[in-house]
């Protein structure tokens, strides 16, 4: 698979849904992928990364920041509240806030630093006790409580369980979101990003499909 392939049926997947491939952002997920192979993605002219960590990220990107222009970096993994400071400084969005207290922390930073990333509320569709994520019954809460602070909170994330059938947790998320006047979702990855076109995402996250396997450290 490659980076034009991805693209290439980004493009066939919201023509299906009536949509505009244009109104999809492909997030390249670059997490634990070695820089050349980054590089050669950058290369190709794609700009819109996804990192998982906030150390590994501040180690890679303001690198790639100074050879190449218009780069936008989105927080895709959990984020502690002690990382906070770091992943606004760095990131452009962050898709994995998830509970009260790293919402007030954001806010307060964001008093503080005169800026704050795009953000997204993670919702634990699947009700997984081991992944992060607000529950789908006090997502509505949450999301006020964030309005609320006066976060820019552009949409909603999940990652659906891996034995379930992914669709149903992104019409879920997707009837949240409308609810709640939210028009960002991001959800999909390399395996069904395309039902997540369908079923209205705006951001999916592509990682194994454009870059290969992932290497461990």
């Amino acid at each position: 698979m490659s980076l034009k392939s991805i693209e290439e049926r980004i493009v066939t997947a919201a023509k299906s849904a009536g949509r505009e491939a244009s109104d999809v952002t492909l997030i390249a997920v670059s997490k634990v992928q070695p820089d050349e192979r980054v590089r050669a993605v950058l290369n190709e002219g794609h700009r819109t990364f996804g990192e998982n960590r906030v150390q590994e990220a501040s180690a890679k990107w303001p690198g790639f920041r100074q050879d190449f222009d218009g780069i936008e970096i989105h927080l895709i993994g959990p984020l502690q509240t002690n990382k906070a400071r770091q992943a606004m400084e760095l990131f452009d969005s962050i898709h994995t806030v998830d509970r009260p207290k790293l919402a007030k922390t954001i806010a307060r930073l964001a008093q503080e630093l005169g800026r704050c990333p795009d953000l997204f509320i993670q919702v634990n569709t699947g009700e997984e006790d081991q992944k992060a994520g607000v529950l789908p019954a006090d997502a509505d809460g949450f999301i006020s409580e964030c309005k609320a602070l006066d976060l820019p909170v552009q949409g909603l994330m999940c990652i659906p369980p891996v034995d379930e059938e992914a669709s149903l947790h992104f019409a879920l998320l997707a009837k949240i979101a409308a609810r709640n006047g939210l028009t960002g979702l991001s959800m999909g990855m390399s395996s069904d990003f395309e039902k997540a076109i369908a079923l209205g995402a705006t951001h999916v996250r592509v990682g194994s499909a454009i870059f290969g396997e992932r290497v461990a450290h």
